[in-house]
């Protein structure tokens, strides 16, 4: 069935339409499309085109057909150009010559993006359930082993000592973020584009804020011809996906390191692991190789839909039908490395003595000797000279923090009092940083429970 052709001698060729096609990927849209068209049967009434039974009739049939969507054979034995006609087909399997009325006063350019944002609206809100449920993985982690301390690292190189919670809760800071841009990408989403006909807005005078409402969108859009072109919703969607991919990335790098044999702070669980089949010994970190390999498929469709639109005239152009495998894709694969992540986390296990080690006999603590030296009154310069001169000191005679005293510093170097002493260890130094936002043990607490709270707030 095709929603046009009186214009035409002669159909369109096998070869046109076969790469014209759009069913065999925007068949996910079915349900859309069936509750869009229950609500605009609903407008149709209002505006006089149906009777109230009529109405009933069409919105029944509906639900009918949403319910055989959900099976295989309801896609099977026609010629559907995509999933708009295979609705209408079926619909009129079902009611007649009434299913000719369902599209009075509606373009398929206004439907499309109907579909789209209602599916999308879905989709985010899975995405966001996701992405709580990797927040609290993270932080129930931190939970596990609140004191633990890890080497913070600045160029891939031990740089100031942390607590672990510290750095899980630095994800959840980025994963907040990626909440919000998400939220904001459904706001703007979330505005209703029926009434805008092709382009020139609906020759029917419908109620088009009290669709808006049968369909839970809280505003409609302002101008007919930016609805036809526009596909800035789905632009903001991949972008706020992408970041999120980007974040998922950092963290599985960090956790691919943290867990090798190198570092040793990490188990990763075994239902999140592979084998070799060659190397028995191996345990290969893959569901986070996985997540790191996706950003870059979840990137480029955002570029795609980039490309696809940048040079587009007004109004609508068939080429934006190369919207939806793109959002298809990303959803799928946002939705599945937040599932994935969140598994990882939670079944992870920390050997807090390995990066306690790797804090102790490193120079982390350098930072915190200097600011030791700068409250007892060397000049900041100074006291970094000072520190500096301290490693390369032990660098050269192999000594490690912990194999200075207050008696051998202050023979080192006059400035350095008893006080300094104690910042050899790593343990220490972090008390100094009870900061907003630093890593004092203190302040960290209180962190966690600040961040558990507003979690509560996003799951609502």
């Amino acid at each position: 069935m095709k929603l046009w052709g009186g214009r035409f001698d002669e159909g369109p060729s096998e070869v046109f339409e076969r790469f014209s096609g759009s069913l065999h990927f925007d068949r996910r849209l079915v349900h859309a499309d069936i509750r869009g068209s229950q609500a605009f049967a609903r407008a149709l009434e209002g505006v006089g085109i149906l009777t109230a039974a009529e109405r009933s009739q069409l919105v029944s049939a509906f639900d009918e057909l949403d319910a055989e969507a959900r099976m295989p054979e309801f896609y099977e034995g026609g010629n559907d150009e995509d999933v708009h006609t295979l609705v209408i087909r079926k619909l009129h399997e079902k009611v007649g010559a009434l299913s000719e009325k369902i599209h009075t006063g509606r373009s398929r350019n206004e439907q499309v993006s109907l579909d789209v944002r209602l599916w999308l609206r879905g989709e985010i809100d899975r995405a966001l359930k996701l992405l709580c449920g990797l927040m609290q993985a993270l932080l129930d982690c931190a939970q596990r082993d609140p004191a633990a301390v890890v080497p913070g690292y600045t160029h891939l190189r031990r740089a100031q000592p942390v607590l672990w919670a510290h750095y899980l809760l630095a994800y959840f800071e980025m994963f907040a973020r990626d909440f919000e841009r998400l939220q904001q990408a459904r706001a703007r989403m979330n505005v209703l584009p029926l009434g805008s006909g092709a382009l020139a807005g609906s020759g029917f005078p419908f109620d088009r804020e009290a669709i808006a409402r049968d369909l839970g969108f809280t505003a409609i859009t302002n101008n007919s011809m930016d609805v036809s072109g526009d596909r800035d919703f789905a632009l903001d969607f991949l972008y706020a996906a992408s970041t999120t991919m980007l974040h998922l990335s950092r963290l599985a790098e960090d956790w691919i390191l943290y867990s090798s044999e190198e570092f040793g702070w990490l188990e990763l669980g075994d239902g999140v692991t592979s084998g070799s089949s060659l190397m028995p010994q191996k345990k290969n970190p893959d569901s986070l190789e996985l997540i790191r390999g996706k950003f870059g498929r979840v990137f480029g469709d955002l570029s795609s839909l980039f490309m696809t639109m940048k040079g587009l005239p007004m109004t609508y152009n068939r080429d934006m039908q190369e919207d939806k495998e793109p959002l298809f894709d990303t959803a799928d694969q946002l939705c599945g490395s937040l599932e994935m992540a969140a598994l990882v986390v939670a079944t992870a296990k920390l050997k807090p003595a390995r990066p306690a080690q790797a804090a102790e006999e490193s120079w982390v603590v350098a930072t915190d000797l200097a600011e030791a030296l700068a409250r007892g009154g060397t000049p900041f310069h100074q006291a970094h000279m000072i520190a500096g001169r301290l490693v390369l000191e032990s660098v050269r005679t192999g000594k490690q923090p912990s194999d200075w005293t207050a008696e051998s510093l202050k023979a080192f170097a006059p400035e350095f009092t008893p006080q300094c002493a104690a910042m050899l260890k790593p343990e220490e130094g972090m008390k100094t940083r009870e900061i907003a936002g630093g890593t004092g043990p203190n302040h960290v607490k209180a962190a966690l429970a600040n961040a558990q709270d507003r979690l509560a707030q996003l799951r609502g």
